[in-house]
C-alpha cells in the first residue's frame, strides 16, 4: 500500500469522529476497523486454505467446503471483542490469527 493511499483512509476514518472516544474509544471506529481487518484475515487465511475464493465454484476435487462461521470472543489490546471466524465443513482449518484454544489474538 502506498502512502497516498494510508492518507487517503486515514483522513477517511477521521472524519468519522468529532470526539476523541468516537475514533479511540470503547465503541470506537478505529476498535471497529481492527475488528473487520481480522475477520477479513481469517477469511484470507481460509481462502488459502481451501484453495477458492469465497462466493467461487470450488474444484471439483475438493470435497472440503466453507461452512459458516462461529463467534469467538477474543481478548485484545482493545478488550474482549466478539469475532466471526470461518470454519470449513471437515474441521481441518486452523487459523494462524486466532487459534481454536486461544483466547488472545497473536
Amino acid at each position: 500500500m502506498k502512502n497516498d493511499d494510508f492518507e487517503r483512509i486515514s483522513g477517511q476514518v477521521a472524519e468519522g469522529g468529532k470526539r476523541p472516544e468516537d475514533l479511540l474509544g470503547d465503541a470506537g471506529l478505529m476498535k471497529e476497523l481492527k475488528l473487520r481487518l481480522m475477520e477479513r484475515m481469517l477469511g484470507a487465511e481460509l481462502t488459502a486454505h481451501l484453495g477458492y475464493e469465497a462466493g467461487a465454484q470450488p474444484p471439483a476435487d475438493q470435497p472440503n467446503r466453507r461452512n459458516g462461521v462461529s463467534t469467538k470472543r477474543v481478548k485484545g489490546a482493545d478488550g474482549e471483542v466478539p469475532l466471526a471466524v470461518p470454519w470449513d465443513r471437515d474441521g481441518s482449518f486452523e487459523p494462524e490469527l486466532v487459534c481454536r484454544e486461544e483466547w488472545r489474538s497473536r
